[in-house]
């Protein structure tokens, strides 16, 4: 059965309630896309599945080859503006910002991989077909399995949490091996014979990332697909870093999103409290007040986070230069920034629909996706480990341990 979502009027949008920078012509195009998408994100996140015509819309775009160096056909875009746009998509579909920003985690370990001849080649034609890539590396999860042979290695077991696997043209994979236990990864087509994905994601949120489990049976992977093992090269460490830009800027998005559309609905369609002594629900003192923390909550996780992708632009920039104390810096302003968007995220989403009433709480609105995005996504990314990190560095001076969240 399909769910048609209800509607209702939005009032003239005030340029303050945190729309982008349009003079950036990419961030101009992702909100183009923000709004067409818009349209059915109620519906498509309660049905799941697929987003199969969006993808093709952020494809047709170009803005998959944002990332891409210039030289290998890319935009050749900072990392801040991707992150942004990240932010313009979760506003409305947590799913998709969180697919876009995840997009560029194969292409940022393939551009900072020297790259090597491999890497070139593939960034080219990544470029040239606008590919949207998937993952299957969760790093927790040590279920699959590499035997060596003479010209490549064969994989069995399954990795999960492998989101845009679903709708993936090329794939990221990492496995261990099966004797030494050591890590590697490789680039492959989601096409190649043994490769199963299950599509079986079935969290409260995040219902078209295609999280679930993808199964390799006797697959090939050949020895030249197989990344080098490099030496602990200093823009290598800044994976982590990216990897928790997109999860805070999804948490952004999001609480931005929810908070305009709480407004909107406050203004159009909820009715006053029968002891408020108000006509409009939006002259109640409460309402005012609520809102009014809300708005500086956000505002607040916002200026964070805006200053956490300049720390991670500036770190990109120093390209081989750059110094554990450079890394240390901007792993710290990431990290306060992801707390701090991840709770403010959490409080807006839930604290909404008191201030919306008892009738916005209701599926055709879709007003829970909001929170229910946060909520599965902050579960994967502990905040009091961040927490930690920050309050040792501020007590001794000592920067995180680069490693898989930090």
């Amino acid at each position: 059965m399909t769910v048609k979502p209800a509607s209702f009027e939005r009032p003239t949008p005030s340029p303050e309630l945190f729309e982008p920078d349009r003079t950036n012509p990419h961030i101009a195009k992702a909100t183009e896309l923000r709004d067409i998408f818009a349209r059915d994100a109620i519906e498509r996140d309660q049905t799941g599945g697929r987003p199969e015509e969006q993808i093709r819309l952020l494809k047709e775009s170009g803005l998959v080859n944002l990332l891409i160096p210039e030289e290998f056909g890319g935009i050749g875009e900072r990392y801040s503006t991707a992150m942004r746009i990240v932010r313009e998509l979760a506003k409305v579909d947590g799913s998709l910002g969180h697919l876009f920003g995840y997009h560029f985690s194969p292409l940022q370990n393939a551009i900072n991989s020297g790259p090597d001849a491999h890497a070139r080649d593939l960034l080219r034609r990544s470029a040239a077909g606008r590919w949207f890539w998937g993952n299957t590396s969760n790093s927790f999860s040590k279920s699959l399995f590499g035997r060596r042979e003479a010209d490549g290695v064969v994989l069995n077991g399954f990795r999960p949490f492998a989101s845009g696997s679903h709708v993936a043209d090329y794939l990221l994979v990492a496995w261990e091996d099966e004797e030494t236990n050591a890590r590697s990864i490789a680039y492959i087509p989601p096409t190649r014979a043994g490769v199963t994905i299950a599509n079986d994601w079935d969290g409260i949120g995040q219902r078209q990332t295609g999280s679930g489990r993808v199964f390799y049976k006797d697959v090939k992977i050949h020895a030249d697909e197989i990344v080098p093992e490099r030496p602990r090269d200093p823009i290598a460490l800044l994976a982590p870093l990216q990897q928790q830009s997109v999860l805070l800027n999804v948490f952004i998005g999001s609480a931005q999103g929810a908070l305009v559309a709480a407004r909107d609905y406050t203004v159009t369609r909820s009715r006053p409290w029968i002891f408020s002594g108000v006509e409009r629900h939006q002259d109640d003192p409460w309402i005012k007040r609520q809102y009014g923390e809300l708005w500086i909550k956000v505002q607040a996780a916002t200026a964070l986070a805006d200053r956490a992708l300049t720390a991670v632009d500036a770190v990109y920039e120093k390209g081989q230069d750059l110094t554990e104390r450079d890394r240390g810096t901007a792993a710290i302003a990431v990290a306060s920034a992801n707390v701090l968007a991840g709770r403010v995220a959490l409080e807006v989403t839930s604290e909404i629909f008191e201030v919306m009433g008892a009738r916005s709480a209701v599926r055709p609105y879709g007003l829970d996706r909001f929170w229910r995005n946060v909520r599965i996504h902050t579960l994967h990314n502990p905040a009091e480990y961040k927490t930690r990190n920050v309050g040792t560095w501020f007590l001794t001076g000592e920067y995180p341990e680069p490693g898989i969240f930090q």
